[in-house]
C-alpha cells in the first residue's frame, strides 16, 4: 500500500493537470483557427500561395488575441465570483454555526429550568432515596 501524500503534493498536481489541460485547450483553440482560415481562404481561389498564408497568419493572430482577451475576461470574472460567493459562503457558516449554537445554548437552559422546576426530575427531590 501507498500513504497518501500530503496537501502540498495534491495541490500541485492539480495545478499541473489544470496547466495541461489549458495547454490543450489552447492547441485546440489554435487549430481551430488555423482551419477556419483555411477554409476561408478556400474560397478565395484567386490567392496566391503566399497571400493564402499571409490571410491564413493574420487571421490566426488576430483569432489568437480575441482569444486571449476573452479568456482574460473570463478568468477575472471567475475570480471575482469566487471571491464574492467564498465571503457569502463565510457568512453563511457564521451564521449555521451561531444558529447551531444559539440551539444548544437554548436547550441547555430549557433543561435548566425545567430541571429546576420539576425537582422530581432531577432525582434529588423529596421521596428519592
Amino acid at each position: 500500500m501507498t500513504e497518501r501524500t500530503g496537501g502540498g503534493e495534491d495541490l500541485r498536481m492539480a495545478e499541473a493537470i489544470n496547466d495541461i489541460e489549458g495547454y490543450l485547450l489552447w492547441e485546440a483553440e489554435r487549430e481551430r483557427a488555423r482551419s477556419q482560415a483555411e477554409e476561408f481562404c478556400a474560397r478565395l481561389p484567386w490567392l496566391t500561395d503566399s497571400q493564402r498564408e499571409d490571410v491564413v497568419r493574420h487571421y490566426c493572430r488576430e483569432r489568437r488575441e480575441v482569444s486571449r482577451s476573452y479568456l482574460e475576461r473570463v478568468a477575472a470574472r471567475s475570480a471575482s465570483l469566487r471571491a464574492e460567493y467564498e465571503g457569502v459562503y463565510r457568512t453563511l457558516r457564521r451564521r449555521m454555526v451561531a444558529g447551531l449554537l444559539g440551539a444548544g445554548v437554548l436547550a441547555v437552559l430549557t433543561l435548566t429550568a425545567l430541571t429546576l422546576a420539576v425537582p422530581s426530575l432531577s432525582g434529588s427531590g423529596p421521596g428519592v432515596p
